[in-house]
């Protein structure tokens, strides 16, 4: 536990606009859910909007905090009646607490710096991945420099640094490096991962083998991959080739993608696009599938990765440095660009008998997921030694 007992301040600023907009939670704002359901009734909530930061009293953040953690269709009509008045007084008094910004909430706005020192807080940020500056085709345009100054503002202000993986602080600590800024205390603490159950009563097996690729349908994810491989699949299988569930929202920086999704005749039966499903229907799926799919060119993470291998279903992914840690040695890695590969691997894995297949249901069998329950003691522990000086400020390493 935390030795100071003064609430914590835990910025719920993406939550609030993301809920002001009707968004669907994304990753990162299941870990800033996490975070608010773990620290809420230790905490006074600090809210952005624009040039304007406040910390709102604790009666008011009691509130805030009650009408982000549950599901209110009403949200705007109730958070102007709850919580808008209590923003005029809001205080800018933070005592030299912990304050956590989650979601690199602001940390590219003007103001924002001054307003670390001027409140008087110490900063904990969470760093997802530095994809904006390590792979700049991925994103918008315009992005790379927005996280350049949120993570210059990281390295600058931070009284310590969470990363999501040991992968994700290796980058932050090369970028500090081309920057020459240095490296705050830090620690790794792999994200939760929250069951889900399929139905009680089995769906039937698929006629055909099927597989699952879950996530944001965006250019890093590779989805063209596989729907390469898939025209191949079909024009050389027809009504026996395997079939192909795109489970996730629409993106950006795809736009071959969609038309290809749009409109090829040819790939209709053969690939499913579900933009949206619920818990129990992607557990379902994942539950009937062969494989999941997941030849991202670049993660911070990679939750289905963790959610599919809990289920028990095997894996084959990228090879990426993040994949190699949180695999924990089960899945199969390919190099995201090797086509042959990967097809050759998903024939492998279709069928009945596979050797591959079930070699990696073996090792399933030592899998162990992470738990929010691993994840916070972590933190806890390690958020009680922020304003010790930390053994070594040239590199940043896991603290778990």
């Amino acid at each position: 536990m935390l030795a100071n007992d003064a609430p914590l301040l835990l910025d719920v600023s993406r939550l609030i606009w993301r809920r002001w907009a009707g968004r669907q939670p994304t990753g990162i704002d299941r870990v800033c859910l996490a975070y608010l359901e773990h620290f809420g009734s230790r905490a006074q909530a600090v809210v952005q909007h624009r040039r304007f930061r406040g910390i709102l009293g604790r009666r008011a953040s009691a509130a805030l905090f009650q009408l982000l953690g549950r599901p209110e269709k009403a949200f705007r009509t109730k958070f102007a009646a709850t919580v808008l008045r209590h923003l005029r007084s809001a205080s800018n008094r933070g005592n030299d607490r912990l304050y956590l910004n989650l979601g690199h909430t602001g940390l590219d706005s003007d103001g924002f710096r001054s307003w670390v020192g001027k409140a008087g807080v110490r900063p904990v940020y969470f760093v997802h991945d530095l994809i904006p500056l390590t792979d700049p085709e991925f994103c918008r345009v315009g992005e790379a420099d927005r996280h350049r100054a949120r993570m210059r503002t990281v390295l600058s202000t931070a009284a310590g640094v969470i990363g999501n993986s040991q992968a994700t602080l290796d980058e932050l600590a090369r970028f500090a490096s081309a920057e020459s800024l240095p490296c705050p205390p830090a620690l790794a603490a792999w994200l939760g991962w929250t069951p889900i159950e399929p139905s009680p009563s089995p769906r039937p097996a698929p006629r055909r083998p099927t597989f699952v690729a879950l996530g944001t349908i965006e250019a890093r994810k590779n989805h063209l991959l596989l729907l390469n491989i898939w025209k191949g699949l079909v024009v050389r299988m027809g009504a026996e080739a395997p079939q192909l569930l795109i489970i996730g929202q629409r993106g950006w920086e795809a736009e071959q993608v969609f038309s290809i999704l749009d409109g090829d005749a040819a790939l209709r039966g053969h690939v499913v696009e579900f933009n949206y499903c619920t818990d129990r229907e992607l557990a379902d799926h994942l539950a009937s599938a062969r494989a999941l799919l997941f030849p991202s060119k670049a993660e911070g993470y990679g939750l289905p990765l963790i959610e599919a291998l809990a289920l028990g279903v095997p894996v084959i992914a990228s090879d990426l440095p993040v994949f190699r840690e949180i695999g924990q040695g089960v899945p199969l890695l390919l190099d995201p660009a090797d086509e042959a590969s990967w097809e050759a691997a998903i024939l492998d894995f279709a069928q009945p008998k596979s050797a591959a297949r079930a070699a990696q249901l073996q090792l399933l069998d030592g899998f162990r997921p992470p738990t929010w329950d691993d994840h916070f003691r972590a933190v806890e522990a390690w958020l009680a030694t922020i304003g010790q000086p930390p053994a070594d400020r040239g590199s940043i390493r896991s603290g778990s």
